[in-house]
């Protein structure tokens, strides 16, 4: 069975925003296609896609290597998306259907209940579950692609400290989904500049050598086709 390129590029992708990959380090299609189980067809097309989307640069006499961003390089993901975010809430209030409001209310309810008591190992994940259906509900499929993207570059280059007071967060995710859910644009999009901004300053820039070094599974376990 072909493995789609999309998967091998969100696994290659995923290694290389937890440092599996290092910065800097080859990327040849023979190895790729072992580590994840697949043929070098679906690892190519996955490296284009990663190329373009920065993660992957193409050196002469060497070839696919996982990019070196510079601190410049990332100080413009963060203005970028303190640009983009309030954009998308401010279209998802004009656009958002029944369904997304319901997903974005569970998720503030579950995110409250979480940072009350105490319970806080998952409220980053819940935090971007909450931005990514936030940006779905924009109804903007080139503006949700470009934040998602933006959240991976940001997760690659960035260490996020934890917010001392979590519960601010989620009350501040609350009154953003009301806003949406009320159809206005403009509130929804000073709430989530605001949001944005305030929380800016927790973002710690990596080391070249920082990351979570988990082994990724591999995408499939047939044997690899050349």
């Amino acid at each position: 069975m072909r493995v789609p390129a999309q998967s091998v590029c969100t696994a290659i992708r995923a290694d290389i925003v937890s440092g599996v990959l290092a910065r800097g380090s080859r990327l040849t299609e023979e190895h790729l296609a072992r580590r994840y189980g697949v043929s070098r067809v679906p690892v190519r097309e996955a490296l284009r896609t990663l190329e373009s989307e920065g993660f992957v640069v193409s050196r002469r006499h060497v070839g696919a290597c996982v990019a070196e961003p510079t601190g410049q390089d990332a100080a413009d993901l963060l203005e970028m998306r303190a640009l983009l975010e309030p954009l998308g809430a401010a279209r998802a209030a004009q656009r958002r259907t029944e369904a997304h409001l319901k997903v974005l209310r569970g998720l503030v309810r579950l995110g409250q209940e979480r940072a009350r008591g105490g319970r806080g190992e998952d409220l980053r994940s819940l935090g971007e579950w909450f931005h990514e259906t936030l940006a779905q509900a924009s109804a903007s499929p080139d503006l949700t692609a470009l934040l998602s993207r933006l959240r991976h570059k940001v997760a690659w280059m960035y260490a996020v400290d934890a917010p001392a007071r979590p519960a601010e967060v989620w009350a501040e995710h609350g009154a953003i989904v009301d806003a949406v859910a009320r159809g206005d644009a403009e509130r929804a999009r000073a709430l989530t500049a605001r949001h944005v901004e305030r929380w800016r300053g927790s973002h710690r820039l990596r080391r070249a050598a920082d990351g979570v070094r988990n082994p990724q599974h591999a995408v499939n376990t047939a044997a690899p086709r050349n």
